[in-house]
């Protein structure tokens, strides 16, 4: 079970690792992290193939910038960073499609992503736990995310953890659908 902690310093801890926001150094590491798993997706876009996206990844921390906006990391207990998700409150931060109607009291969350060699440990479930935590903190009704047909196992903790699709939130930016989804609060 996640132990919920209060305060800046930590969001979630669980087994010797912390969920919290990151330090700009933590929030590099994250771009790196992340790079690294989203390229091991099988039947996911490469960096060559989608260069921007691979460049937003690689530099999420400056989302920690935007007003509404926490960067969140999973480090172990030694402070290697082995995950992180960015946590919105505000969906005017969002990007792509934060205009939908029914979205003005909804928190999002993005760019979720664990180290190919920490994944199966639980690190994806407590990063998500933390940004619901969030989301209750800052009085939201509900938190939206998106997803893709390569990020399956993510898909399935996302349902397991009470997010329904919401097809309306779906969209195919050019050959590419992504599902959307959503959790009341």
């Amino acid at each position: 079970m996640i132990e919920t902690m209060t305060g800046p310093e930590a969001v979630a801890q669980h087994g010797g690792l912390v969920v919290r926001e990151g330090t700009d150094a933590e929030r590099a590491e994250l771009g790196r992290v992340l790079v690294a798993a989203y390229s091991s997706l099988d039947g996911f876009a490469s960096p060559e193939e989608s260069p921007d996206y691979y460049r937003t990844l690689a530099n999420v921390g400056a989302f920690a910038e935007r007003p509404g906006v926490a960067v969140l990391v999973a480090v172990d207990a030694d402070g290697a960073v082995l995950g992180g998700v960015v946590s919105f409150d505000d969906m005017a931060q969002y990007g792509a499609h934060a205009e939908w109607p029914g979205l003005e009291r909804a928190g999002g969350i993005r760019f979720l992503g664990v180290s190919p060699d920490a994944q199966g440990r639980g690190i994806g479930r407590m990063l998500i736990e933390a940004c619901v935590v969030r989301g209750r903190a800052a009085g939201l009704e509900q938190i939206v995310l998106h997803s893709t047909e390569p990020m399956r196992v993510a898909r399935a903790m996302y349902e397991r953890l009470g997010f329904a699709a919401s097809p309306d939130l779906d969209f195919t930016p050019g050959t590419l659908h992504v599902y959307g989804y959503r959790l009341a609060l």
